[in-house]
């Protein structure tokens, strides 16, 4: 039995079963044993490629989306440029040489990132180099203009999953059978913080939320509503949670979300209905949620792949048309991956986004 789940086993004899938010919170950051804790996941080598690891174009747009809201909102200097679960600093690295395009605006510009992988922050430091600034907690960030990036986070928070049963929910929860992890469910209760899901649920609805991500979201919004700036979320997910959206990833292939604790990714998808509503309950403003590849397109990703295209030939060419295409296209991540920003109250919806309507 694995180091993690020999742990997970003895706690639950114990203990009696955790929810799925207990179990995903240890598999992912145990400090000895978890999954973030102990490796670098991103990439071929990993277990899964994120956007900036798949074009340097997906990077260099973001920059330029959050320059846009910078000059729109008077070259506030200076300012945060931020980003949570950075992964390797790829990202954040195409998008400062992005920015240093834009007069004055590196300059003005104090990089910080929120991460609490020890082993992800040595890959952000020899991507980025010196001058970065590091945060366990997006709480811990200075009070200063905040100009935010969150690729892929908030699918990686913890979440708790309810069945529902009669005029009530059953708890999703990881039990033993026969000394090994089980999912199994609680006994029936009547959870008012789900009672306003009960009209639109029927009898075996599935329904997720995420305590982690309100907070959050709020202290991002609340931030960018006092000091100016912009934060863009981009993730997979959809408007409204309804099913099971719990899923594992190892060596690029779905794996069972209880079979190795600890050494497979476990996310969920992304509520932005709930983004949406924190955003706003702490005083920003919010956009419309955007697909990916509506957005990227938008933004002039087309172009900046004609640019790129013309250096290139053989091998090179076809693995960058190749990105192009999974970035954008409606059966890659185009449609699945949405996008949603937050900013001021009194500004206007950034580029390559729609207004609420």
């Amino acid at each position: 039995m694995r180091p993690l789940a020999g742990l997970l086993v003895r706690r639950i004899a114990a203990s009696g079963p955790m929810t799925i938010a207990d179990y995903m919170a240890e598999c992912l950051l145990h400090p000895r044993h978890g999954y973030y804790s102990t490796r670098d996941p991103f990439g071929r080598a990993g277990d899964f490629t994120t956007a900036p690891e798949i074009s340097q174009m997906f990077g260099e747009l973001i920059g330029i989306f959050l320059a846009q809201c910078w000059l729109d909102q008077g070259r506030p200097a200076p300012f945060l440029m931020a980003e949570i679960g950075p992964g390797r600093g790829t990202l954040m690295a195409d998008a400062l040489r992005a920015i240093a395009r834009v007069p004055g605006m590196r300059a003005a510009a104090e990089v910080h990132l929120v991460e609490a992988s020890p082993a992800l922050r040595v890959r952000q430091a020899g991507t980025l180099g010196p001058g970065i600034i590091w945060h366990d907690r997006i709480e811990d960030l200075p009070d200063a203009p905040l100009f935010l990036v969150a690729n892929e986070f908030f699918d990686a928070l913890p979440i708790r999953q309810f069945i529902r049963s009669g005029a009530g929910w059953r708890e999703r929860q990881v039990g033993l059978a026969d000394g090994q992890l089980s999912p199994g469910y609680g006994p029936e209760t009547a959870y008012g913080l789900l009672a306003h899901r009960l009209a639109d649920t029927a009898e075996g609805d599935i329904v997720e939320i995420c305590p982690a991500l309100t907070p959050i979201a709020c202290e991002i919004g609340r931030r960018i509503a006092q000091h100016g700036g912009a934060a863009i979320v981009v993730d997979y997910g959809g408007w409204h949670s309804r099913g099971d959206t719990l899923q594992a990833l190892r060596a690029h292939r779905h794996d069972e979300p209880f079979a190795a604790p600890g050494e497979a990714d476990l996310t969920a998808h992304v509520d932005f209905e709930a983004l949406s509503l924190a955003f706003r309950e702490a005083g920003a403003g919010v956009s419309a949620m955007t697909p990916q590849g509506v957005f990227l397109e938008r933004l002039g990703i087309t172009r900046r792949a004609s640019v790129i295209a013309a250096s290139l030939t053989g091998n090179a060419l076809e693995s960058h048309d190749a990105a192009h295409r999974r970035l954008t296209h409606p059966t890659e991540m185009g449609q699945l991956f949405k996008v949603i920003a937050c900013f001021p109250p009194e500004a206007a919806t950034p580029p390559g986004l729609d207004p609420v309507p």
